[in-house]
């Protein structure tokens, strides 16, 4: 089975050119089912038809795996079978008509204006890495940036002196505007304290952990999760949060939607007007909390 795995791997680092994210969470995925085949007795992948492909969706169900998260796997696993076809290793695709209605989308959650303002508060700018740690939510809630771009950025990428950012996406760039109070937590991060914690493994990253190298996703989230814990914040919080609640606050101040959407990278003017959605929730719960007439009945 653990060949399987290695040449599919192959298969999607070099014919498909997938992202890492796409290739960890194919592999993860690939590995899951075929460990499910191991304990049917089922050693040779091509020998799988859809009743046995169901009976898998079903496994999947009964351990409480969320729909996302199983449309997700079967869309692996329809890749994976794609590549035995290609190979010569299978005649057919167990999971080619496997298909799951899909649940309604989740409203992304968001920060209030207050909840920000506490979590940006939590930092300490007297130490190294709060000091860089004010400096990267400031910057996120500032731009609406993806963790992975933030991480991502280098020392030039941000201009102090006009108080630009420039993003990129894969081979697009973006420029987007940093509020002064950014600007001068970033300034007194890159003037005070990059200098003395970044190693040549770092090179011109913007952002490093405390061992001097750039950061990671996985380490900006952990940092994130802690100071919404610090702040007593109950909501569920990612970094993306931040991103999510920059987009409704523009919007909410009467920002222009396509404005937003040249700030966010959205490809789709579709993927920003979620936002609308998400303000006209807001503004429903606000006048049945505030309207004296709404509370009657």
């Amino acid at each position: 089975m653990k060949d399987f795995c290695l040449d599919f791997s192959d298969y999607l680092v070099n014919q498909k050119n997938v992202s890492d994210n796409t290739l960890d969470s194919y592999l993860r995925d690939v590995e899951h089912f075929l460990a499910y085949l191991s304990q049917q007795g089922l050693d040779d992948p091509a020998s799988v038809d859809e009743a046995q492909m169901e009976r898998y969706v079903e496994n999947l169900t009964s351990l409480k795996k969320s729909n996302a998260t199983i449309t997700r796997n079967i869309a692996s696993i329809r890749c994976f079978y794609y590549f035995l076809m290609q190979s010569g290793l299978a005649e057919s695709n167990p999971a080619r008509n496997i298909k799951l209605e899909k649940a309604p989308k989740k409203l992304p959650q968001i920060l209030s204006g207050e909840e920000i303002d506490l979590l940006l508060s939590q930092p300490d700018p007297t130490e190294p890495k709060g000091c860089r740690d004010k400096a990267m939510l400031e910057l996120l809630y500032a731009t609406g940036i993806r963790s992975s771009e933030l991480v991502a950025l280098d020392v030039n990428d941000i201009n102090l002196r006009t108080g630009m950012l420039c993003c990129h996406s894969g081979k697009s760039e973006r420029m987007i505007p940093v509020y002064a109070t950014a600007v001068a937590a970033i300034s007194d991060y890159i003037l005070r304290v990059r200098n003395l914690i970044v190693s040549q493994d770092g090179g011109q990253a913007l952002f490093t952990n405390l061992n001097g190298k750039r950061l990671t996703r996985q380490g900006f989230w952990k940092i994130v999760k802690g100071y919404a814990e610090q702040a007593g914040i109950t909501k569920e919080i990612t970094p993306h949060t931040l991103r999510h609640s920059f987009a409704l606050h523009l919007l909410e101040n009467g920002a222009d939607l396509k404005d937003i959407q040249a700030m966010l990278g959205h490809a789709d003017i579709s993927s920003t007007q979620v936002y609308v959605h998400l303000l006209n929730d807001h503004f429903k719960e606000v006048y049945n909390q505030c309207h004296p007439r709404a509370k009657l009945g």
